[in-house]
């Protein structure tokens, strides 16, 4: 599939949530969308529920802003606008929804500590302090007491957070410092120009295309879905009149050896195509 071309089955709008200028994707639907058109983008939020350490992410969505400026020009995607009354529904909907995850995780936690208390109860044959009281009965009465007497602190409760905080800060003075007229990228930034130029053109062929900030490159690509292949390719975007140092051809070259990645040096010519120039390391001289 060529993503330049008008296909009507990918007609819906994807709606794009703003925080500041990061263009975030919340709607469950907008984020398989962006998926069957090839985009990929990374997510930041933590699932419920679930530790830091499990690497499993959940929404919202980050797109890159390649990836957003493709959207935009293909008009596919619009910044959500939200009124007074609307931003004032979603805060009460979403107490609402702490309220009911409250309720059922004290009913959890509850569970967890009857389960506790029983496992320490029946370990052994006997029960200490328990009277003239059988064994079931003082465990009867233990459970009871605990049914009294339990409570969940609203601090325990598990919460969905975002991993990235863009912007935001609770002085307004650090507020209207940091806040980004929308959309950022809008600029007039040649840099921003040849990367965009790169990126459609490989997403064009049918590649999918991720940040390759950890290996120095603009972006890494992949010959189909990022969850079933690994990167074939990093790329490094430049101009056709930008020049590079040998030491540094030679340092992507053999970072690209290392993680056993082809290295491409991309530059759009004046006519819209795209030039590419593949480094492999094939040893010292």
């Amino acid at each position: 599939m060529v993503l330049m071309e008008d296909d009507t089955s990918q007609s819906e709008v994807i709606g794009l949530g703003l925080c500041d200028s990061c263009p975030l994707l919340w709607r469950t639907r907008d984020l398989r969308t962006v998926r069957s058109r090839g985009l990929v983008g990374s997510l930041l939020g933590s699932l419920p529920r679930m530790p830091r350490q499990n690497g499993r992410l959940g929404r919202p969505l980050l797109l890159q802003p390649e990836e957003e400026r493709l959207l935009t020009e293909l008009h596919a995607a619009a910044a959500l606008t939200t009124t007074d009354q609307q931003a004032r529904g979603r805060v009460e909907q979403y107490e609402a929804e702490q309220q009911t995850s409250y309720e059922q995780q004290k009913i959890l936690a509850l569970e967890d500590r009857k389960s506790a208390l029983l496992r320490a109860m029946t370990s052994s044959q006997t029960v200490p302090d328990s009277g003239p009281r059988t064994p079931d009965e003082a465990l009867r009465g233990r459970l009871e007491a605990l049914d009294r007497s339990f409570t969940f602190p609203r601090s325990a409760l598990a919460v969905q957070l975002s991993t990235v905080r863009a912007g935001l800060s609770h002085f307004p003075e650090d507020r209207a410092l940091l806040r980004a007229d929308w959309p950022i990228r809008a600029q007039d930034d040649p840099r921003r120009d040849v990367r965009y130029q790169v990126f459609r053109d490989l997403r064009g062929r049918g590649f999918y295309l991720t940040s390759a900030g950890k290996f120095g490159g603009d972006f890494l690509v992949y010959p189909g879905d990022p969850l079933r292949f690994h990167a074939h390719f990093i790329v490094i975007c430049l101009s056709l009149e930008e020049s590079i140092g040998v030491l540094d051809v030679l340092s992507v070259a053999r970072l690209g050896s290392s993680v056993k990645k082809t290295v491409l040096l991309c530059s759009p010519a004046a006519d819209g195509a795209v030039l590419y120039t593949s480094l492999q390391w094939s040893g010292m001289v």
